[in-house]
């Protein structure tokens, strides 16, 4: 919807326009996506539709409070003006600027890290007043931000960190530890490949541009090497073996590469309120009424279509009796890999490799296994299964180092522990990366 809208207004489907973009713009804002308060209100700023400033700057606002990275980092960059040098459409609040630009880099989204470039390398108070300059510590975090910036597609990013390890003629600019003109150029390649493709991540840029004092591992300077040493790594799928659910017949079928997961979202209507699988249930019933109810298999029904009343017969009664208080469970389909780490990405996204083998995982809170590709994994059904079993959630790691914090790294509510890593790629034997610690 919200990429017909703008082929709408960029007039590629002409008599459509400006008006049939809107229209498919709002509905999306109804249907409650974030990602369509964020382009509604853009499209206002930039005056591609009609509704003012204010309006615009309030659908933002709505984007941002409903966690839209886009919307973040927007108004982020508009709310770190310093107090003493406010200019029209900036406002002070650097405390709120700078938590939601993190939270926006948090989600992946690279360009947030260019604009904390500025925040990190001149902080500022609470008030919004700058503090002393740069020390060594804001120039570390500022060559860092930028670093995670460039995993997540940030090209400003790469340009920056370019121009710093080039050697930049201003040296009061200079936040970089080191002169390596190596890394410049490295980091200009990556500069083209995240301007060829925005929408790629480099979750894995470490195994061949790690930041100093890590060595720079060799490269032969090809730029598909760089693009294949850097991108996601994901194994290759497994065909699925067939299940109960592939056997049936009927609204009991499901295709084998699925399974089912029941969910605790539960109707008493009488008929599906959206498409789904549904499963009866009838908690107030008999321990028996119970126990047949859950030998129905769920069954797929279309959105507004009538939910099948299942009946028991009682052999005390002789008769057919249904169910009471009978309510409706919905059941989600999820791939059927037994929970194996398995990301996914678009075509062209990340590069297909077989996991090595045997397996090896490790438990978030204790220090890497082996130096290689990892992958953060969390159960399907997981409330943050969507956040964190995400491709460019990679890292590469060297064995002993500390797994990324995800309350700390990435802003979610969940502990270390509470997270299992599983090894994509391992680092080849007796290479730069094995050995380095």
């Amino acid at each position: 919807m919200l990429n017909l809208a703008s082929l709408y207004l960029e007039k590629r489907d002409l008599p459509r326009g400006q008006n049939e973009a809107a229209d498919l713009l709002w509905e999306a804002v109804k249907l409650g996506i974030p990602a369509a308060y964020d382009q509604m209100g853009a499209h206002m700023l930039n005056g591609d539709l009609p509704g003012g400033l204010n309006k615009a700057y309030a659908l933002m606002q709505t984007a941002a409070n409903m966690g839209n990275p886009q919307s973040m980092t927007y108004l982020g960059r508009r709310m770190y003006a310093g107090s003493d040098n406010l200019v029209p459409g900036y406002w002070a609040n650097y405390p709120v600027a700078l938590k939601m630009l993190k939270c926006s880099l948090a989600q992946g989204y690279g360009p947030a890290a260019a604009e904390l470039e500025y925040l990190y390398f001149y902080p500022m108070d609470a008030a919004g007043s700058y503090m002393a300059g740069p020390t060594p510590e804001t120039k570390d975090r500022t060559t860092r931000i930028l670093h995670e910036g460039v995993k997540q597609g940030c090209d400003m990013c790469a340009n920056s960190l370019s121009r710093q390890f080039g050697g930049r003629s201003d040296t009061n600019e200079v936040f970089v530890p080191i002169i390596d003109k190596a890394r410049g150029k490295r980091y200009s390649m990556m500069s083209d490949l995240i301007s060829a493709n925005p929408d790629r991540h480099y979750p894995n840029l470490d195994k061949i541009l790690p930041l100093p004092p890590a060595p720079l591992p060799p490269w032969d300077g090809t730029r598909d090497s760089l693009l294949l040493a850097a991108m996601a790594v994901v194994p290759p799928p497994v065909p699925a073996k067939p299940t109960e659910a592939s056997k049936r017949k009927g609204r009991y079928f499901l295709d084998a590469a699925y399974d089912l997961m029941l969910t605790n979202e539960t109707t008493r209507e009488a008929n599906a309120p959206f498409e789904s699988y549904w499963q009866p249930v009838a908690d107030s019933e008999t321990a028996t009424m119970r126990e047949f109810l859950a030998a129905i298999p769920p069954g797929l029904y279309s959105k507004g279509e009538r939910f099948e009343v299942p009946q028991r017969f009682d052999e005390t009664l002789r008769t057919w009796i249904s169910p009471k208080g009978l309510a409706w469970k919905r059941v989600l389909t999820v791939r059927n890999n037994g929970g194996a780490a398995e990301p996914r990405t678009a075509m062209n996204l990340s590069t297909t490799l077989a996991r090595p083998e045997p397996y090896v995982d490790c438990l978030g809170s204790k220090p890497c296994k082996q130096t290689g590709v990892w992958q953060p994994w969390v159960p399907p059904g997981h409330a943050l299964e969507q956040a964190i079993n995400q491709p460019w959630r990679q890292a590469w790691l060297t064995a002993g180092q500390p797994f990324p914090d995800p309350k700390r790294d990435w802003m979610l509510p969940i502990d270390s522990s509470e997270l299992k890593w599983h090894l994509m790629e391992a680092a080849p034997a007796g290479s730069v990366q094995a050995k380095s610690k």
